[in-house]
């Protein structure tokens, strides 16, 4: 059974940057594709992007794009959204999700964290 902790959301400026980060334990997390999602209010769950185990291939949503990079350290057990140019529209709950599979597909995760609040607002 995996366990995945998100930290490092908050309250931030547009234009603004903020770090998020996913913390694993209880699996083998290089063995596990890792995506971001996020979910505003009213809204469906949206994906964000994916990794793959190695951390050499990656997808983002568009809307991302040029902005949003995700990142995994395997010899720490963790995945990274890094957020540039943040936008009100990206204010949502962000939730990163592991899979077996290469996928941007939400009901391919096994494994869900609980999810932390970004909010982009002046």
């Amino acid at each position: 059974q995996v366990q995945l902790v998100e930290s490092g959301g908050g309250l931030v400026q547009p234009g603004g940057s903020l770090r998020l980060s996913c913390a694993t334990s209880g699996g083998a997390f290089s063995t596990y594709t890792m995506g971001w999602f996020r979910q505003a209010p009213g809204k469906e769950r949206e994906f964000v992007a994916t990794i793959n185990r190695s951390g050499i291939s990656t997808v983002y949503v568009d809307s991302v794009k040029g902005r949003f990079t995700i990142s995994r350290d395997n010899a720490k057990n963790t995945v990274y959204l890094q957020m540039n140019s943040l936008k009100p529209e990206d204010t949502a709950i962000y939730y990163c999700a592991a899979s077996k599979i290469y996928t941007m597909l939400a009901r391919s995760y096994d494994y869900w964290g609980q999810g932390t609040q970004v909010t982009v607002s002046s």
